[in-house]
């Protein structure tokens, strides 16, 4: 091989990498899209009715991290504590959908003994989940009870 056509092996081999790094996703995490609903409860004996929030998934994933943390108190504190978070070195099982406050299979509470806080009506959230590198983040609105 001569000179030149090192050069031009070279310049494509750059030119490819350019390529790669800024025009496609092949270097990038996954980002995880993250949907929400909720599902009135029917009021037992003893309480009021409430709702119960289901938060779904674009595939399945090994969760590693599951966070809920008040939007307001992350505004204004970087290390705000999170009113749910589980977190699991593993992987869970394979989740597509959870519940708010679920034990999901394979993920423990971050902290010993650590229970999920009621959320409160009126206030929105933010929910962080990671799956290995893959990481979304979802804002989400309690809204209030649905029936008594």
């Amino acid at each position: 091989m001569n000179k030149k056509n090192i050069a031009l092996i070279a310049i494509t081999l750059v030119l490819a990498g350019v390529y790669i790094i800024y025009f496609t996703d092949w270097l990038k995490p996954k980002t995880i899209q993250i949907t929400s609903t909720s599902r009135p409860l029917r009021a037992t004996g003893t309480g009021p009715a409430t709702d119960r929030l289901i938060f779904g998934l674009d595939d399945s994933y090994s969760l590693t991290e599951v966070k809920v943390v008040a939007l307001a108190e992350l505004q204004t504190n970087k290390f705000a504590q999170p009113a749910w978070h589980l977190v699991s070195e593993d992987g869970s099982d394979d989740v597509k959908q959870f519940f708010y406050g679920e034990q999901i299979r394979g993920m423990d509470p971050a902290a010993e003994g650590g229970r999920p806080e009621p959320l409160q009506p009126g206030a929105t959230y933010r929910l962080f989940v990671a799956a290995g590198k893959a990481r979304g983040q979802y804002d989400f609105h309690v809204g209030t009870v649905t029936g008594q």
